[in-house]
């Protein structure tokens, strides 16, 4: 069984496109939501679209039917499904919110193969609104990270993960993402970990213009067949270097293991020195 953590992004990941952009396009709002991108971070404009929308008549329903319809590959699925029965922890760290996250991942029966999901708070209020709030309310406090949205930075999620998986036992992370919320949890990664860019987008970009600023390996893909590909090799190659570990590990442990008492036995005993 593998001991690693596989760490993906949600949006333009496991699903090929923007859950955000994907739900405001299709109930109308993107003008809207264009217009308060100028005044206010991404994370506070959803929130304030789907005021607006629910204002207008837009309800949880449309918006539950919408997010089924978004495209999630069948190769994502599969790789999904096969590090799990591999022995990974799967995790989700994402900047889109919990309900859309949740809404597809159960539509395409993926729930139970993530031990948690660290997003933006996202649920339905007592009128049937969806409130979107942020991972960290940036408005009671810096997160102090000038890489990341004010909202969330993925590497201080990063760091708690890797505190309790190592405390488990799992030795190797390999995170897959997109973009450019995704460099600085990249790189938190180790030696011996892998970080998957998809090739073409922000994170990508910002990797080839300085890969010396990762200690962890490089793996490319730019679709779901290629990330299915790319994701399996690199556990199945991780559980080969912890299997080459252990067994020489076992091999010099096997050096100073005492004799039994039949062996010591079976020595001549020494013969007495005259005086």
């Amino acid at each position: 069984m593998a001991a690693v953590v596989v760490v993906f992004d949600f949006d333009k990941t496991i699903i090929d496109c923007d859950s955000d952009n994907w739900v405001i396009d299709g109930l109308g709002g993107t003008q809207l939501f264009d217009e308060l991108l100028k005044a206010m971070p991404w994370n506070s404009a959803m929130d304030r679209v789907m005021e607006e929308l629910h204002s207008q008549g837009r309800t949880i329903e449309e918006i539950t039917e919408n997010l089924k319809r978004a495209p999630l590959p069948a190769n994502a699925v599969a790789a999904i499904k096969s590090a799990y029965a591999l022995g990974c922890e799967l995790r989700i760290v994402s900047d889109a919110n919990r309900f859309f996250i949740e809404t597809i991942l159960k539509h395409h029966d993926l729930m139970a193969y993530f031990s948690e999901i660290h997003t933006n708070p996202g649920y339905v209020d007592e009128k049937g609104r969806l409130r979107i709030f942020p991972h960290h309310d940036f408005k009671a406090s810096s997160h102090g990270c000038c890489l990341c949205p004010p909202n969330m930075c993925k590497s201080a999620i990063i760091e708690r993960i890797q505190a309790s998986a190592f405390l488990e036992g799992r030795k190797r992370f390999i995170y897959l993402g997109d973009g450019k919320g995704d460099y600085c949890p990249s790189l938190r990664l180790n030696e011996g970990d892998r970080v998957m860019p998809r090739k073409n987008y922000p994170l990508w970009q910002l990797i080839v213009d300085n890969p010396q600023a990762l200690r962890a390996g490089i793996h490319e893909w730019s679709n779901a067949e290629e990330l299915e590909r790319v994701l399996l090799r690199l556990i199945n190659e991780s559980a080969s270097a912890d299997r080459s570990s252990t067994s020489q590990l076992i091999s010099v442990d096997c050096k100073f293991q005492t004799l039994p008492p039949s062996s010591i036995e079976a020595f001549p005993k020494s013969l007495p020195v005259p005086n």
